[in-house]
């Protein structure tokens, strides 16, 4: 059974942290929302409750039947009122074969802007020569980060059908998303780091190498997939969760804050994980996205 009581909900008379099974409820406020999770055991989140919207959005499809019951009784005790429905979707453009989006390779922006503003065969011949570090060594090196995930998203491809990948998404202010992969799993907008031999451990907000300076990749990354959830859902009559994705290339020991939820952290070689997840999209909603994400004019004001 559940209660309200001073806007504090329990399961059975018990409090945060109730135990449903082989699921636990824990409330969670940070960023500006206010959710509630359902983890399993070992405190990964399997899906959570946006309780402004009333929005349930599941990371671990495998248990979203599970997941759904648990939360059912939240739901019905969110207040009535919520936010009016999303517009009617948008005309889609044209397909522009300049902009078609299917054609980048991975790596694509950071490969133009190697050959439009790096240096030439000389001039790299003489640094390898020399040994001397290059501002553009950086540009080389997220290239070959970019190239590696995309063989592994290609051989997840491989074993695993329904699944669209897209790469090099240009966005405004000269910003682009490296992957996006679409399929019966989910949306996952795909952030690659090459950091090779390297210790990552990656916290609520930032990331530290070898616990040096703190990056923002993670907000960074959360920034990216609601950029991705708003362009693809001006065009859907259907909800569109976007998870952000780090995958980190080549290091050599990687770790996560155990509070760490919203965002998945992933070593190149455990993409595959995502094949067999399912029950996200519809094949018919996955073409959709797929032919939503493709236009390179859709992104123009993301």
């Amino acid at each position: 059974m559940v209660m309200a009581s001073a806007g504090v909900f329990v399961v059975g008379g018990r409090g945060w942290g109730a135990q449903v099974g082989d699921l636990r409820i824990t409330a969670w406020q940070r960023y500006g929302h206010d959710r509630l999770y359902v983890n399993l055991r070992d405190g990964t989140a399997v899906a959570y409750l946006d309780r402004a919207t009333g929005r349930v959005t599941v990371v671990r499809p495998e248990y979203r039947v599970a997941a759904n019951e648990a939360l059912a009784g939240y739901v019905a005790a969110l207040p009535a009122d919520r936010p009016p429905p999303r517009p009617a979707p948008r005309p889609l453009p044209a397909l522009d074969a300049a902009h078609d989006l299917a054609l980048n390779r991975p790596g694509a922006a950071l490969r133009a802007k190697l050959a439009a503003e790096g240096p030439g065969p000389l001039r790299r011949a003489a640094d390898r020569l020399l040994r001397r570090d290059s501002p553009w060594d950086s540009w080389r090196k997220g290239l070959a980060g970019e190239q590696r995930v995309g063989r592994e998203l290609r051989r997840l491809r491989a074993v695993a059908s329904g699944w669209r990948v897209l790469h090099s998404i240009a966005l405004p202010r000269g910003v682009d998303i490296d992957h996006l992969l679409l399929g019966p799993g989910g949306a996952f907008s795909i952030n690659t780091k090459h950091h090779e031999g390297r210790t990552v451990w990656v916290g609520d907000d930032v990331v530290k190498v070898d616990h040096g300076r703190p990056h923002p990749y993670v907000r960074k990354s959360r920034s990216e997939a609601r950029r991705v959830r708003r362009v693809l859902e001006g065009y859907c009559d259907f909800d569109v969760p976007v998870t952000p994705v780090l995958v980190f290339v080549g290091v050599r020991r990687l770790d996560r804050a155990v509070t760490q939820l919203d965002v998945r952290v992933y070593r190149e070689r455990d993409l595959a994980a995502l094949a067999p997840t399912n029950g996200v999209f519809s094949g018919e909603q996955v073409e959709r996205l797929y032919e939503i994400a493709r236009r390179g004019s859709v992104w123009r004001e993301a």
